[in-house]
């Protein structure tokens, strides 16, 4: 695979508020400081929210891309996911993102199968595998 790089722009706007851009989309995210620091701005996606996304997001795609590759049938793929915000040594560190994946299966015969597609994407996810944080996956397969 040939490297490839991704533009993200960033406008502040006032105060703690800023705007996430990029040439390659057609849509702008409002980003602020989370309203656990001082300023912090509630109901809007801060840097904390959009680490913990592009874990849970990878974890999304890559478990399509496999499930695709391993001819694995699914109905649903849902993930919750929460980011873990801490100080060590003085510094704040995102220290662990818990992952909370259910995938819906439409026949029992298929929960070995769609347990392993689980298991691959965590051990491939590109961001996991690119951040220092603990990744924590508790799975969940239903059928339905």
């Amino acid at each position: 695979m040939d490297v490839h790089f991704y533009n993200v722009d960033i406008n502040w706007k006032s105060g703690r508020t800023g705007e996430m851009t990029s040439p390659e989309l057609t849509t702008a995210v409002e980003i602020a400081t989370p309203p656990q620091f001082p300023n912090g701005v509630e109901g809007i996606w801060s840097p904390e929210h959009l680490f913990t996304a592009a874990v849970a997001s990878c974890l999304m795609t890559t478990f399509v891309a496999i499930a695709e590759n391993s001819k694995l049938e699914f109905t649903d793929f849902q993930c919750g996911s929460k980011g873990k915000l801490e100080q060590v040594e003085g510094k704040f560190l995102m220290t662990e993102v818990i992952l909370e994946p259910k995938v819906t299966i439409a026949n029992e015969a298929d929960r070995e199968k769609a347990e392993r597609v689980l298991q691959k994407s965590e051990v491939n996810c590109l961001i996991s595998n690119s951040v220092n944080s603990k990744i924590t996956m508790i799975p969940n397969i239903v059928v339905g």
